[in-house]
């Protein structure tokens, strides 16, 4: 394992060195739209640079990104990242009250967002003024126009207005830092330290629940430089990669933009999803690395290799020794060639991949492997190239990164897992008891999560004890925030949401006292909770939304704390 020096753990270093060494090279293309080389970041960095410090913006403020994937994003997070300031990455589904308790929560000074994203935040609140009392300007992502300003905020010369270029008032003031060029040698980034903070990565919208993740320059670039060591020479020379997971979580974050661009590599954003689209992309870009949540995978697998293998010639021809390894390899060619045909391999992370869709993978020989991590560690816990794979596991800690299992027991049984380095977060924002909680007084981070280990550091996931749920592109669910909105409805006692073929579902336990006051009858009871569903849904972003509901003939069993033993109902039947 390679040794660094506490200096050098710093994402700022990283930028700065690869903007200096692909001056001229391809960065960042909006898929079918404009395309920027590391060149126009650093110009744009630059202008961000110099706006910041305009208006009064201080190192150390937040500013807050909020809209789907695209290049500016990417340049917003890199330009308020280098400037010393705090990234608050939001969720583009969030509906509006949620980002307004980010904004508010974070005390967010600017806010950059997608011009659709503000509408439906403007048209609930006409005065975000009162909404949003830190954030002084509001910009939009798709041009840098700046959309709201406050005039009576706290910033110095505030001098923006509506429809103004966020960085055009700038640009006098570039032109006479720099009257000849610009090139590598004027990118000089502030020197910070490994423990500076430079993400407050929030694990929801809700005020109640939501966690602001402190995670530092050393967080990020722990990462990062393992993404460099571990891939860079497999996947970084003429290396492309379509970006598909939202930016705003540390999965896509760290290992579909930040490692490869610190790579030198080519970034394709889709600003639109869909498979037809993303299949397409894969085709013509012929991405060097993918990176994907399980679902994606799944679905692949389900509608495009399991028929095949289930029909009665292609399982007869399985079973011959030299045909049957020829039949498989055609799969994993189809396969293979249907995710562009050059990656290196697919890494799958997120939440767990299905028995049966890992074992087909393995027997077909496909390149995948699976990782784990969590947000509170940027987020990467441990990894496996898929040469060296174990199906099933997801791998060993990555370098700087400690893994123990909590178990008075002896070795290879469950418990929870505990984590120590170069990862782990500072903490959570403005949450002391919370981060207490999870970070003991040596430093360990307890995951929630149950596993083994083996003897040689391979883990194996065996539950989650804190329950989160994964959306289709990688978004945290956390089921008892929608419970929390169900059982709030006077038909509802109690609920557990659950997940099947990545659908959310409502197992309900009606409150039969309400409704015998309400006079409902038993068989119009379903029709009445699913009113219910579809009113509480209106509150949820798409990617929380129920999808049906089954109500339970009895109350849910319960531990001795009364809590729900949830695992007893994860198999329920629904839809």
């Amino acid at each position: 394992m390679k040794s660094y020096n506490e200096s050098d753990k710093s994402i700022n270093r990283l930028i700065e060195q690869v903007i200096r060494q692909c001056w001229d090279a391809p960065a960042l293309t909006n898929y079918q739209g404009e395309s920027l080389t590391y060149a126009d970041i650093a110009k744009e960095i630059e202008l961000f640079h110099l706006t910041f410090e305009s208006l009064g913006i201080k190192p150390g403020d937040n500013i807050a990104i909020c809209g789907r994937n695209c290049a500016n994003w990417a340049v917003t997070f890199m330009a308020t990242l280098t400037y010393g300031a705090v990234v608050v990455p939001i969720l583009h589904e969030f509906k509006p009250e949620q980002i307004r308790n980010i904004l508010e929560h974070s005390e967010s000074r600017l806010l950059f967002v997608s011009d659709s994203i503000w509408k439906e935040m403007h048209d609930i609140d006409a005065d975000p003024s009162t909404s949003m009392p830190y954030t002084c300007g509001v910009v939009n992502l798709a041009d840098f126009s700046v959309v709201w300003w406050n005039t009576a905020s706290c910033l110095q010369q505030p001098h923006l207005q509506a429809h103004d270029s966020f960085t055009d008032r700038a640009r006098q003031r570039f032109d006479q830092l720099h009257p000849d060029s610009f090139g590598p040698s004027n990118i000089d980034y502030p020197k910070l330290t490994a423990d500076t903070l430079a993400i407050i990565n929030y694990t929801s919208g809700s005020t109640g629940k939501s966690k602001g993740v402190m995670l530092s320059q050393k967080n990020l670039w722990n990462n990062v430089q393992f993404g460099i060591d571990e891939l860079h020479d497999k996947i970084a020379r003429d290396g492309t990669v379509v970006s598909i997971l939202p930016m705003a979580h540390m999965y896509g974050l760290a290992f579909e933009i930040l490692s490869e661009f610190c790579m030198g590599m080519h970034i394709y954003f889709l600003t639109k999803l869909s498979p037809t689209l993303i299949f397409k992309a894969f085709a013509e870009i012929k991405p060097t690395l993918i990176v994907s949540v399980p679902l994606i995978i799944e679905k692949v697998i389900r509608r495009t290799i399991m028929p095949r293998m289930q029909d009665i010639r292609i399982r007869t021809l399985l079973t011959l020794p030299i045909i049957g390894q020829t039949v498989k390899r055609n799969i994993c060619k189809k396969l293979t060639d249907a995710f562009g045909g050059r990656f290196y391999e697919v890494i799958i992370g997120g939440a767990a991949l299905s028995d049966d869709v890992s074992a087909i993978l393995h027997d077909i020989k496909f390149r995948y492997t699976v990782g784990y991590g969590t947000t509170e560690c940027a987020p990467l816990i441990t990894y496996q190239d898929y040469a060296s794979y174990i199906p099933g596991s997801c791998g060993k800690p990555i370098p700087r990164m400690e893994v123990r299992i909590d178990s008075p027991t002896p070795a290879e049984t469950v418990g929870e897992i505990l984590v120590k380095g170069d990862g782990v977060m500072l903490g959570y924002y403005k949450n002391e008891e919370a981060t207490h909680q999870t970070l003991d007084a040596d430093g360990w981070y307890h995951t929630g999560d149950l596993g083994i280990m083996k003897a040689d550091g391979t883990i194996f996931i065996r539950g989650r004890s804190k329950n989160m749920l994964l959306g289709p592109n990688g978004q945290n669910i956390y089921p008892e925030e929608i419970e929390d909105k169900l059982n709030a409805q006077i038909l509802v006692a109690e609920s557990v949401v659950i997940q099947s073929g990545g659908r959310l579902y409502a197992l309900i336990y009606p409150d039969h006292d309400e409704v015998a006051a309400n006079a409902i009858p038993a068989k119009e009871l379903s029709l009445a909770l699913d009113k219910v569903r579809r009113e509480v849904n209106q509150d949820l972003p798409a990617y929380e939304q129920i999808a049906g509901i089954k109500i339970m003939q009895k109350e849910f069993e319960k531990t001795p704390k009364k809590s729900i033993k949830r695992f007893l109902y994860f198999d329920e039947e629904v839809g």
